[in-house]
């Protein structure tokens, strides 16, 4: 067992160029991390935490990751969810049988109060350890480590090799980024930075946009973000380090020490140092470093500027498609649009073990359409569309959020399952239009002394709890998305980012 002390924390070597000076400051335990600087500048209003570790997470059978869409966290990528650090901890949540939804910031919401209310579990989105955030939050156990680094506008026309040839130079950077942090730092040293604050929503590949159109002339990057970006985007010049081997780790409650041990020994799998304090990765890391930061051809593919006039609309290869559709049956096709998602991946080709078929996973025995035709992505969407709509009618009678979580659990386990699962609330002298008391009822079908007495029998009820669940959230996640991208588009600010929290 990995004990919660055992992981290195506060992990920091800074290297100073102006000419030959060198500062070297390394902290490996929580007895010699740095002294936090008085105060505390974060955007924090929530300070007493929920009551919520990992038995309630496991409970619940979710785990609800707060991070950014950015092509380093978390983005969508011809519909399917993908980035780092969405690949990395599906990966913890698949090993403890959970599901994983994204939690996305609003507009001046602080992801450590979305933490500390209960709304997420873990902040997962490149985040870098600092003393000031340790005041707020728990970090696990390292699982990457970033330089920082100054990039500059190549109008400038030169390529800076040290601090004190960007004498006069604005740096832009966010106020509650650990960029901040540390050009105060270079500054208390001496150093002639001249620090330029920008707004709290412009992210990190915002900034780098910014620069590269000569908005800004310079600001400040973790390596593995200016590595990606600079595969899409020209006009860069990357210029001196200022901090080296950040540590990047997942913030958590700091009353939630079962979930960090759980994390922990997950990360300890993929990540550590050896006896020389060298980083040694997994197959399985290594794979997801170059994937989105060191070869990263499908980022650069979609996030090239020159495809940036489509992706602000885009969700999933069918937009057009489903919208049309949608409209036909006056459904919303941003719920279409998640449902295909979780179905099929947006793959025309699919078929699952039960014989279900294309993008909307039909059952050909439950559709008067040819099985043939049903593999055409229109006519698998449309009799999607019309399955599901009888659904909604089915019960209409409900409020929209009872009626929608119902409509979807019938698409995917069939009314019968869910009629029994009524019958079975009611016995219980539950409310059975309640989504709540139908979820606790459906898996109750999985054990025997209930579903030997059901109508349809035995029912996998976690797997439809767990369907309507993740796309209730993945609906939410893409709404956000596309309110975010109309911003984006409207302001012209950055070809991908929302907020990143480095």
């Amino acid at each position: 067992m990995l004990s919660t002390k055992n992981h290195i924390v506060g992990l920091s070597r800074y290297i100073l160029l102006s000419g030959c000076s060198l500062m070297l400051l390394v902290s490996c335990s929580e007895t010699s991390e740095p002294t936090p600087r008085t105060g505390n500048s974060l955007s924090v209003s929530v300070t007493e935490p929920v009551e919520k570790d990992f038995a309630e997470i496991k409970n619940e059978g979710i785990l609800r990751m707060i991070t950014s869409y950015s092509s380093g966290s978390y983005f969508l990528y011809l519909g399917i969810q993908v980035g780092f650090e969405y690949e990395l901890l599906k990966a913890f949540t698949k090993e403890n049988d959970l599901a994983l939804e994204v939690v996305i910031p609003g507009p001046g919401e602080s992801p450590y109060d979305l933490l500390n209310s209960g709304r997420g579990d873990i902040i997962a989105a490149n985040y870098t350890i600092t003393p000031e955030r340790r005041q707020v939050v728990n970090f696990t156990r390292p699982y990457n480590l970033v330089d920082q680094l100054v990039v500059v506008s190549d109008d400038l026309g030169f390529e800076p090799e040290s601090i004190t040839e960007l004498e006069g130079i604005p740096i832009s950077v966010r106020r509650n980024s650990s960029y901040y942090v540390r050009l105060q730092e270079l500054k208390e040293e001496g150093f002639p930075i001249v620090i330029n604050t920008i707004p709290e929503d412009v992210d990190t590949e915002t900034a780098l946009f910014q620069v590269a159109d000569g908005e800004y002339q310079a600001t400040i990057a973790d390596n593995n973000i200016y590595d990606a970006a600079s595969k899409y985007m020209t006009g860069l010049v990357k210029g001196p380090l200022i901090a080296e081997s950040d540590t990047i780790a997942w913030a958590i409650r700091k009353n939630a020490p079962d979930l960090e041990h759980q994390l922990n020994q997950f990360l300890y799998k993929h990540f550590r140092f050896n006896e020389d304090g060298e980083p040694k990765r997994s197959a399985f890391l290594n794979v997801l470093r170059k994937k989105y930061f060191e070869s990263g051809n499908q980022i650069a593919d979609y996030f090239s500027p020159n495809y940036q006039g489509n992706q602000y609309s885009t969700i999933s290869p069918y937009d057009e498609m489903i919208k049309q559709i949608a409209d036909e049956y006056d459904l919303d096709w941003v719920m279409l649009t998640a449902i295909a998602a979780q179905e099929s991946r947006f793959n025309p080709s699919s078929v699952s073990w039960a014989g279900a078929v294309g993008i909307m996973q039909v059952l050909p025995r439950f559709s008067e359409i040819s099985p043939d035709s049903l593999y055409i992505p229109e006519v698998n969407i449309r009799e999607g569309a019309k399955i599901l709509k009888s659904h909604l009618k089915h019960y209409a009678y409900m409020d929209s959020t009872n009626q929608w979580s119902f409509a979807l659990a019938a698409y995917n386990v069939g009314q019968g399952h869910l009629a029994d699962a009524r019958r079975l609330a009611i016995d219980h002298n539950k409310d059975p239009n309640e989504w709540e008391n139908i979820s606790d009822a459906l898996l109750k079908l999985m054990q025997r002394k209930y579903y030997q007495n059901a109508r349809y029998g035995f029912c996998r009820g976690i797997e439809t709890v767990r369907y309507v669940n993740e796309i209730m959230n993945r609906y939410d996640t893409y709404q956000t998305i596309l309110a975010y991208n109309e911003m984006k588009q409207s302001t012209g600010r950055g070809v991908l980012g929302i907020q990143t929290f480095n």
